[in-house]
């Protein structure tokens, strides 16, 4: 379950009743959109259904039956949700709105490059300000996924911006190639890899351009600055096995 400051209320009037659940916020939507595949336990903020969420009021079980067939909690809530209307506070959108708005920054962050700067990654903070310069304003009631072309499209006058890939090759010491390299392969897809004769290990990943200053920092830190990791501009020079 989740707290109730982490959620919202959901609000269905029927029959001259009305019925509130809480849910958090994005399970809401994604029930709305029929999307939500997810544990319901997992989401609410109470197995109940309430007359009135904010004084603890319960509606009569006769009329939990004559709307929905059943007294049912857990069968009531995503009935209540798609059927109803979600409400939420001022102080609960500014939260929405402040949390969606992060989550676009860091994927534009871990996916973006300066097209103008050698594919170089943008950092955070230009993201951020570019994003107040274009005026965009994040939706609290969309997800981030579907929002980041339209922050894209109002990216561009305001700074050379594109989402990419890039392939990278990671040559770790024997010293460091046992612990490290498992670390290494999880950051993203492994396209190859190679142990050298003296021990050493070599691999080659593909993943989001914006990330390659982490991965940089990964290779420093598992090797204690003896690995190297550079960027492989034409996957020919791959060599598969």
């Amino acid at each position: 379950m989740i707290s109730l400051d982490e959620a919202v209320t959901a609000r269905l009037e029927s029959h001259g009743e009305r019925f509130e659940v809480l849910i958090d916020p994005d399970a809401a939507l994604a029930m709305k959109r029929g999307e939500f595949d997810g544990d319901l336990e997992d989401v609410i903020a109470a197995e109940d259904v309430f007359e009135n969420a904010s004084r603890g009021d319960r509606p009569a079980e006769e009329d939990l039956e004559t709307v929905f067939g059943t007294t049912n909690p857990l069968e009531i809530i995503p009935e209540v949700v798609e059927r109803g209307e979600i409400q939420i506070t001022a102080e609960q959108r500014e939260e929405m709105v402040e949390r969606k708005h992060n989550q676009l920054v860091t994927t534009i962050t871990r996916n973006a490059v300066n097209p103008q700067m050698d594919d170089s990654p943008h950092p955070p903070d230009r993201i951020e300000r570019a994003l107040e310069e274009a005026g965009f304003q994040v939706d609290p009631m969309e997800p981030v996924e579907n929002q980041v072309d339209e922050a894209l499209d109002a990216l561009r006058p305001v700074i050379p911006i594109r989402f990419e890939e890039v392939t990278m090759a990671v040559q770790l010491p024997a010293d460091y190639a046992g612990s490290g390299q498992a670390q290494i392969r999880e950051f993203g897809d492994l396209e190859s890899e190679e142990w050298q004769n003296d021990g050493s290990w070599v691999g080659v990943l593909t993943f989001p351009a914006g990330l390659q200053n982490d991965l940089y920092d990964l290779v420093n830190e598992v090797t204690s600055g003896e690995g190297d990791a550079r960027v492989i501009k034409d996957k020919d020079e791959i060599r598969t096995r």
